[in-house]
């Protein structure tokens, strides 16, 4: 790989590992899809940093169950769940065109839905 291609990869790590820390805080932003984003790309740019984000005690285990498994740890599934429904409600709030609002609902309630029927890791830690 080459060493600009490198650099851009490992930036794109740290961008999506710092928006997986900002989504951990505050609703309508993803953690974990960041997280995973933040391995691949480190992956290919700094397995250090890769194997670092896997370690870490906060989200290691679902970024690993992921990889692993394609599983989602049951606690994991219940902050996806409160965090869509606190987002849905952000959004019955706040989005004045009826049919966006609608749509952007149904979408986070599908995505919860996904979410729910995706089997737990064999080993919970």
């Amino acid at each position: 790989m080459s060493h600009a291609r490198r650099v851009v990869f490992m930036a794109l790590a740290g961008i999506c590992f710092v928006l997986g820390l900002i989504g951990a805080f505050l609703p309508l932003m993803p953690t974990t899809c960041f997280m995973l984003l933040a391995v691949w790309f480190a992956s290919r740019s700094s397995p250090r940093f890769a194997a670092w984000i896997r370690r870490h005690p906060r989200f290691g285990p679902t970024v690993t169950a992921w990889e692993d498994e394609r599983a989602i740890p049951r606690h994991a599934k219940w902050l996806a769940g409160i965090m869509l429904a606190m987002s849905m409600v952000v959004l019955a709030f706040t989005v004045s065109l009826v049919w966006l609002k609608l749509s952007l609902i149904l979408g986070l309630a599908l995505l919860g839905i996904w979410i729910l029927t995706r089997p737990e890791p064999a080993t919970e830690s």
